[in-house]
């Protein structure tokens, strides 16, 4: 069972976040994005252009599953992993962090003109409608909230760790 799994929206720090944990636990650290882009050997942009976004969804579902089975340090899941119902029941048990920010946060950290497929038209309006879709999902399956708005990832990584009560192994 993994030590941690990060959710919460695109940019909002996971993989950072992800890594320090990871190193501070003396744990190894998995992105199942990452995961998904080294199996197919292409872009999870490309996926969504090439395939569709639910194409995109069945990989991330089976990468999700094949990483909380596999893998005992530091997980962080996409921004979209917690819309299957499926993913959602495998979560729980597991110390979920939701890592939170704010529309003016993502702004600034990804300029919402990055390479987010789900972000191509209209960046800020429809950041604030995935927030609206999935933010209850986030909370639903975590056993921690962790804002990062202004705040460097060693201050959320060190809040990660006090809001789960760990220490160093």
């Amino acid at each position: 069972m993994p030590a941690i799994v990060l959710v919460g929206p695109m940019g909002v720090g996971k993989s950072t976040v992800g890594r320090l944990l990871a190193e501070y636990l003396g744990v190894g650290y998995r992105d199942t994005d990452d995961d998904i882009v080294a199996a197919q050997g292409r872009t999870i942009a490309e996926i969504f252009v090439d395939e569709g976004e639910p194409a995109f969804r069945a990989l991330e579902k089976t990468a999700v599953r094949t990483a909380l089975a596999e893998h005992d340090g530091v997980v962080a899941l996409g921004g979209g992993a917690v819309l299957d119902e499926e993913t959602r029941a495998l979560l729980a048990g597991h110390r979920v962090v939701y890592l939170s920010m704010e529309v003016e946060e993502a702004v600034k950290r990804t300029g919402l003109n990055v390479a987010r497929p789900l972000l191509a038209v209209n960046p800020r309006k429809q950041w604030r409608e995935l927030m609206e879709a999935r933010r209850h999902l986030y909370e639903q399956v975590a056993v921690a909230v962790v804002a990062t708005d202004g705040r460097t990832p060693e201050e959320v990584t060190q809040s990660v760790l006090d809001a789960l009560e760990l220490k160093q192994r």
